[in-house]
Formats: structure tokens, sequence, C-alpha cells
């Protein structure tokens, strides 16, 4: 099994920043990509963005090219998204994710509330 902990969401005004921090642990795999979804109310579980854990092959939805970067930190077995001149159309909540790509398995975060607002 593997656990997905997220942390850094909040309250932020219109322009502003936040990162997203999420801790991998428990079970591992060889080839596996970690990334970001979000869901606004009212809409679909949307993809943010992914980096493939073995070479840092990173992927970025249109809406968050330029503004939002993904990173990891390997020793720590965490992704981050590095989130800026954040927009209110930013604001849902922001789950992490984990697929293996040769188990087929997918893993979900619980969730960080992101809201930005004036």
């Amino acid at each position: 099994q593997v656990q997905l902990v997220e942390s850094g969401g909040g309250l932020v005004q219109p322009g502003g920043s936040l990162r997203l921090s999420c801790a991998a642990s428990g079970r591992t795999f060889s080839t596996y990509k970690m990334g970001w979804y979000r869901q606004a109310p009212g809409t679909e579980r949307e993809f943010v963005a992914s980096v493939t854990w073995s070479d840092g092959t990173t992927n970025y939805a249109d809406s968050v090219k330029g503004r939002l970067t993904i990173s990891r930190d390997i020793a720590k077995h965490t992704v981050y998204l590095e989130m800026n001149s954040l927009k209110p159309e930013d604001t849902a909540i922001y789950y992490c994710n984990l697929y293996s790509f040769g188990a087929g398995s997918e893993y979900w975060g619980q969730g960080t509330q992101v809201t930005v607002s004036p």
C-alpha cells in the first residue's frame, strides 16, 4: 500500500503564491510518476501536472503552464507544486497522485484546499 500526505494549501490573494507538498511512503515501485490533480466545486477532477520519478520528465495542463512548477525530492520521496501568479480559477481541492507504470496501480492523497480570493 502507498500513503500520500499532502500539505501546503490555504487562502491566498490573486497574484499570490503557494507551495504544495506530497510525501509518499509505503510500497515502492520501479517505474512510476507522481503528480497533481484538482477538483473545483461542481466540476470533474482534472490533471494539473506530473513528473516521471526516474528521469524528472514533467508534463503540465495548458491552463497552468508558466505559472505552476512541479518538482521532486528523490531522497525525501516528496513531490512539490510551486504555484505562482494564482488566479481565482485555480481555487480547488488539489490531490496528489502516484501512478505505477508496471503494476498499473494508482493512489491518491486526501486532498488539500487552495482558495484564491481577494
